[in-house]
């Protein structure tokens, strides 16, 4: 019997103990009439950092060692949340109900007409003028063995920017010991609507040091949705072969962005089944040695080279500038609600919106 419990006093004294990860909560600054929003601070034990702010539900921060063990902040962003209150093209945020754009900013619904807000010339862009970006979410934290986070939540009511139903959506940041940041949306409404989530973060591996064009990128798809004028899609799908749009073989974003006018900015199309996540993109930056991989369960991802990004004044008070950084925002295709051969994003009463994108990072080590 003794010698039990002493096996047992020792095997539980010696044992390694895995401890759950913990959620750091600060006051990020005031919401003029609304009140205070908050920063949400994750640390796992490989010396990742995320910084999420229930304002926007936004990423603020990233830290991500290199291959030297040095961290370093691989999105973009402001230190205060001042910033995030101007005008700036999203940096870091959800975008809804509808990422992306939707022409004329109207779409037809069971014989209704719905009008949307006109934010982006006679079109809609990213949920309107006041979309998920620019609201408070509430916001709780959590943290267990398997990783640690906050979820997010907010209520759009009926006709908000112009879309019908009463409509609860829930968003997910988790980071696990596997340095991955996981993302998941959920959502219910109790109108048929159109909802299309994905979070606008801009992404430089190199800690903003300068343009992402030595960053070699590969994209893991040989179709894109074609745009016209005002990027709106006509209706081809088509396929990259030949074209400065390829992809599949990673290579230096710099080769051949200056073939495409003005810069990327267009959705891919994936070949996933929409309920298991796939690898859409992998992205390294050969300088740091840091490597970002991104999997989802979306049909499509679009690749945003930050061609507009120039007069943005952000974190350690750099210049932010066209091209300093990548977007790869995993979503459905643009104007699907007027698109009826593209995957629908129709939610129907009854249903459960459900997505989920993972950004995971590694790093090579140094040569011997």
């Amino acid at each position: 019997m003794y010698d039990y419990l002493f096996k047992l006093l020792f095997l539980s004294h010696y044992i390694p103990k895995t401890r759950s990860m913990k959620v750091l909560r600060e006051i990020f600054g005031p919401i003029p009439g609304i009140g205070d929003a908050s920063l949400y601070t994750i640390t796992n034990s490989n010396g990742i950092t995320l910084k999420v702010s229930d304002y926007g539900c936004t990423i603020q921060s990233l830290l991500v060692p290199d291959k030297n063990g040095k961290p370093g902040d691989v999105v973009l962003g402001f230190d205060k949340l001042e910033g995030y209150l101007q005008d700036h093209p999203y940096i870091g945020t959800i975008v809804g109900r509808y990422a992306n754009r939707i022409s004329n900013a109207r779409f037809m619904l069971d014989g209704t007409e719905y009008r949307l807000v006109q934010n982006h010339g006679k079109n809609h862009l990213h949920g309107g003028a006041v979309g998920f970006d620019k609201v408070l979410w509430q916001a709780s934290e959590f943290a267990d063995k398997k990783g640690a986070g906050v979820s997010l939540e907010y209520v759009s009511h009926d006709m908000e920017e112009g879309y019908p139903g009463f409509l609860r959506v829930s968003v997910t940041y988790t980071l696990d010991d596997e340095n991955q940041v996981c993302i998941d949306y959920q959502a219910t409404t109790d109108k048929p609507t159109h909802l299309n989530l994905t979070n606008h973060s801009y992404f430089n591996l190199n800690e903003a040091a300068e343009e992402v064009y030595d960053h070699e990128l590969m994209i893991a798809s040989s179709r894109y949705v074609v745009t016209g004028r005002d990027l709106i899609p006509t209706g081809e799908i088509r396929s990259v072969e030949g074209s400065p749009l390829d992809f599949r073989i990673p290579k230096p974003i710099g080769k051949d962005i200056h073939e495409v006018e003005g810069g990327f900015d267009l959705c891919y199309v994936l070949e996933g089944d929409g309920k298991t996540t796939v690898l859409a993109a992998r992205v390294v930056d050969p300088e740091s040695g840091r490597c970002m991989e991104t999997l989802t369960t979306e049909p499509g991802i679009q690749f945003y080279s930050s061609n507009f990004l120039a007069g943005i004044t952000g974190k350690g008070g750099i210049p932010y500038r066209k091209h300093l950084a990548l977007c790869l925002e995993a979503q459905h295709f643009p104007d699907t609600p007027n698109q009826p051969d593209f995957p629908s994003t129709l939610l129907h009463p009854g249903e459960t919106y459900n997505q989920r994108t993972i950004y995971k990072f590694s790093n090579t080590q140094d040569s011997p």
